[in-house]
């Protein structure tokens, strides 16, 4: 059960809120270029008058636009696995210049002029930034290092050494070219940061290079096709609800396995006992977590996979409404 309020949090609830039934799920926000991530959290506070229990799941830079999951409620328990899922973007980049944020917000300088380079030039450095790859870190990042955020050092001019970070890149494509400016579709791992890409990338091309427009199209199941900006947001509110546009919070889990318990394996779920699942269900090799219902088609839990069939809870949600994502019939 989450904790009461503090005095000063309870003074800032709007009136309306107080005593409502709690509000659970996702919203799939496409943020807008120009403004933080956070900025775009206290928008969506501001519009819906939800005050707690209100976060995002991975951040997004000023100069980028898309996918930015915004949970509510007992959906903020789902974060981490919104945020490891699969991300794709789409990322233009200027050759012959190089950027001391690796974006078009820092300092530029020119270093080379890249109009000799082939599109077989750009694909065959490409090659090194696919797969496992070894990442150095932007200063302009919110990695810390000794307690501090290496923007914090940047911005006070220092720059330190730092660790190479292991990041999965899928795939890195090139949509178009028209030198200096070439615009490509990576599919990536958490953790994974574009801006280095297109520095490396220069480095290895030997004239430079920089981010000059980025956008987050997909993160997990959010795609930026199905996203709703804050000015419609804010539209939605103003003429009627804006819940409509609210995700259940099993929605971003629908790649996972999922079982249907009875009543009494229901309750046993809700007090954190382990269930037992069919054999010719479950794979050892799949360490996937299990979605777990109840009959009434409500979500109960996540549950991982034990030994001798049997799947044990690790997170009991309290939701009421039975989900449209609920298995059709009990296996």
């Amino acid at each position: 059960m989450a904790p009461s309020p503090g005095r000063d949090e309870r003074e800032t609830m709007p009136a309306g809120e107080r005593g409502r039934p709690a509000i659970n799920g996702f919203l799939n926000l496409y943020k807008p270029v120009g403004i933080t991530s956070m900025d775009a959290v206290r928008r969506v506070k501001r519009v819906t008058g939800q005050r707690r229990k209100v976060g995002h799941a991975g951040t997004l830079d000023p100069l980028a636009e898309g996918v930015l999951p915004i949970c509510f409620g007992q959906a903020t328990r789902l974060m981490e696995l919104v945020v490891s899922g699969w991300k794709r973007y789409r990322m233009t980049i200027r050759l012959g210049a190089v950027s001391n944020t690796y974006d078009a917000e820092g300092d530029i300088d020119e270093i080379a002029d890249p109009s000799s380079l082939s599109r077989g030039d750009i694909a065959a450095s490409l090659v090194g930034f696919v797969g496992d790859i070894d990442q150095l870190p932007p200063m302009y990042s919110a990695v810390k290092v000794d307690g501090r955020r290496l923007y914090d050092l940047a911005r006070a001019g220092r720059e330190i050494e730092r660790t190479p970070r292991r990041v999965s890149v899928r795939s890195i494509s090139i949509d178009d070219i028209r030198l200096p400016f070439v615009t490509f579709t990576v599919d990536c791992g958490r953790g994974t940061y574009l801006r280095s890409i297109a520095h490396d990338l220069g480095q290895s091309l030997g004239c430079g290079a920089y981010v000059t427009e980025l956008a987050r199209l997909s993160c997990g199941q959010f795609e930026s096709n199905r996203g709703i900006t804050p000015d419609d947001l804010e539209q939605a509110a103003s003429s009627g609800d804006w819940s409509c546009h609210l995700l259940p919070i099993d929605w971003a889990l629908q790649q996972l396995p999922a079982l249907r318990v009875n009543s009494e394996r229901a309750r046993a779920v809700g007090h954190g006992q382990t269930v037992p699942v069919a054999p010719a269900r479950t794979d050892p090799l799949d360490p996937r977590l299990w979605r777990i219902y109840g009959p009434d088609d409500v979500f109960l839990a996540l549950a991982r996979p034990e030994p001798e069939d049997r799947l044990a809870p690790t997170r009991v949600f309290e939701i009421a409404e039975p989900s449209p994502y609920a298995p059709v019939a009990t296996p």
